[in-house]
């Protein structure tokens, strides 16, 4: 297979990670591999620090135009369209988990003889992801969930979000922000996955009182400032919190601020069915209905926090990638990608079956 790679720009808006770094790319050209990159103003990394690693700039937005045989590697999906996808494809596309429109994505690949590997599902020999964004992604949904915290109190809510250079300047942000956060309690549920320990070092570095919990139901959310939700859903579970149980507690409420860094909006399994759409960086929160004249509350679900800390989340993923990566020109053997082309076909097969569904139900 072939050993040339292209990496797209992101079409999100405010995305500014990348799947693939220079110091990444680099190390794939010394193996052998042959890059291009697409020029992005968007990403955090500039053109010429690919170009100096030894890649190949190319066009914004152009990968449509690639050898059929250099697979794409992006991080997050591609622009909604009915285009028929003919190239192989690398990125997180959110549409195994029967997410909102995931049968008319999947069906785009069968259109056009593609194949996506998701990042999501690329598993190592012990079921564990082998790159995810999970650390920084509670990392950052922790400071966001503070910093609406601050605003709320101030009785506002939360300013557009911009990326911070670093996790110092992060973490000095939120401390100045809380003033000191002396009294203000988060609770995190999914502290011992990624995510968790993330947000977890987050609160104890800019010094909330955080706790952590296991099992459920969680009476307990309502009675912290600050909730935030790092679990990795995969089945039904009951929820954690409700309309009722919010409008129930009425002014009783201490709970302000709910970060669903999971941000499993459309998942008809979500465990916080309090909301029902994804907030942005330019508006990072929404309102929850908490019946008349009681406190407000606020959900913050961004479905890409880590990007608050572009450069330090995709140096981290990249490398954890990488030994992946160097085998996707032998994609066809290696377990890692077997198992991930196998899993697409078992969900493309799904997406067949689900529109002649709905092509049977319109006749």
């Amino acid at each position: 297979m072939s050993n040339t790679l292209w990496l797209r720009c992101e079409k999100k808006q405010f995305e500014r990670r990348a799947a693939l770094t220079p110091t990444t790319a680099k190390k794939l050209i010394v193996a052998g591999y042959s890059i291009s990159v697409e020029r992005d103003e968007q990403r955090i990394f500039d053109d010429e620090e690919y170009e100096a690693a030894g890649c190949t700039l190319v066009p914004n937005d152009t990968w449509t135009q690639a050898p059929l045989d250099t697979p794409i590697v992006g991080l997050k999906e591609l622009s909604v369209s009915t285009d028929p996808i003919r190239h192989t494809h690398v990125h997180f596309a959110h549409c195994y988990k029967r997410q909102a429109g995931w049968a008319d994505i999947l069906m785009r690949f069968a259109a056009g003889g593609g194949t996506l590997y998701d990042l999501e599902f690329l598993q190592d020999a012990a079921g564990r992801r082998v790159a995810a964004f999970g650390f920084h992604a509670g990392f950052a949904g922790a400071a966001a969930g503070a910093l609406a915290y601050a605003a709320l109190k101030e009785g506002k809510p939360l300013a557009p979000l911009e990326p911070f250079q670093n996790e110092a300047a992060m973490i000095s942000v939120v401390k100045s922000k809380l003033g000191g956060g002396k009294g203000v309690r988060a609770l995190v549920i999914g502290a011992l996955g990624r995510c968790g320990k993330g947000a977890v070092e987050l609160l104890q570095k800019v010094g909330l009182d955080e706790n952590t919990a296991k099992g459920g139901p969680f009476p307990e959310i309502l009675d912290v400032d600050i909730f935030i939700n790092c679990i990795y859903l995969s089945s039904s579970i009951p929820p954690f919190l409700t309309a009722s149980q919010i409008q129930e507690a009425g002014k009783s409420r201490r709970l302000s601020v709910v970060v669903d860094v999971s941000c499993d909006t459309t998942n008809p399994y979500n465990p916080i069915p309090i909301y029902s759409i994804n907030t942005t960086f330019d508006h990072p929160t929404v309102p929850v209905e908490v019946g008349p004249n009681n406190p407000p509350m606020h959900v913050i679900s961004i479905d890409h926090l880590p990007t608050l800390l572009p450069r330090e989340a995709s140096e981290q993923f990249s490398s954890d990638l990488l030994p992946s990566l160097l085998e996707l020109k032998n994609r066809g053997t290696t377990r890692v990608w077997v198992e991930a082309e196998k899993l697409f076909k078992e969900k493309l097969g799904e997406a067949v079956q689900e529109a002649k569904t709905q092509n049977g139900s319109t006749h």
